[in-house]
């Protein structure tokens, strides 16, 4: 089956690093028999496009988690002027906070099984071990122009999830973007890039 892997660059970096991937929460997506009921019309190829959308959506997710580790991260780390975390009496940002690297990726990996999970979604699989390099199909990540639309969907996912309007207008935007196709053996070098 083929899944698509929500991630982010540094998770990209872990996957060439320790030569596999496990997936958050084993969450991947795919083309299932509850995503071919769902689009009564659409080729594989079509479906294949839903479920790596979705694998998108789901990885700036992923990256609205990982800029608020870091933020967490910098309102403890200890300033070096020895203020407190917070103290910030002179007006500048003393922190040592790095913003994530704003561009979502899908990992497309051939794998035995994933279980369906229609109850999540249409199209959510739940993966039963790690993806090891040699079953990675692609790679697909954001050019860097996508950047200032895929930060500004960072900041208002939660909200399009609940129907805001203004906020699916901006996560629009966002998947206005098309996913660069890199494979296996190109991501080294992709990431050299970063």
């Amino acid at each position: 089956m083929r899944v698509y892997i929500p991630a982010t660059v540094p998770m990209l970096r872990e996957l060439v690093t320790d030569r596999e991937i496990r997936a958050i929460n084993d969450t991947a997506f795919a083309v299932t028999p509850a995503l071919r009921e769902a689009y009564a019309s659409g080729d594989d190829e079509e479906l294949a496009e839903v479920a790596m959308i979705e694998a998108g959506r789901a990885a700036l997710r992923l990256l609205a988690q990982e800029r608020e580790a870091a933020l967490l991260a910098d309102e403890a780390a200890p300033d070096p002027s020895g203020s407190t975390p917070g103290d910030d009496t002179d007006g500048d940002d003393v922190g040592d906070y790095s913003a994530p690297v704003y561009r979502r990726a899908v990992i497309a990996a051939d794998i035995t099984g994933a279980t369906l999970r229609p109850d999540l979604d249409d199209a959510v699989v739940r993966l039963t071990a790690p993806v090891t390099y040699s079953q990675i199909a692609s790679v697909h990540v954001d050019l860097a122009e996508a950047e200032p639309a895929i930060a500004k969907a960072v900041d208002v996912i939660d909200a399009a999830d609940i129907g805001d309007e203004d906020a699916e207008f901006v996560l629009g935007d966002a998947e206005d973007h098309q996913l660069a196709w890199y494979a296996a053996q190109e991501l080294p070098f992709l990431l050299d890039l970063l």
